[in-house]
């Protein structure tokens, strides 16, 4: 019974953790740009050799 308790903390704090990472990208402006990823593939040069 012990281990199920030791489980569930371990799993809380790794979902916190996650949750944590994932503020601190939106906070940090890793999804402001969501235009550019869908018109890159449209622009990319071909290197002719």
């Amino acid at each position: 019974m012990t281990i199920i308790f030791l489980l569930i903390g371990i799993s809380l704090l790794v979902a916190l953790l996650f949750l944590g990472a994932f503020l601190w990208a939106v906070r940090s402006g890793q999804y402001e740009d969501d235009y550019t990823p869908s018109v890159r593939m449209l622009f990319d040069d071909e290197n002719p050799e």
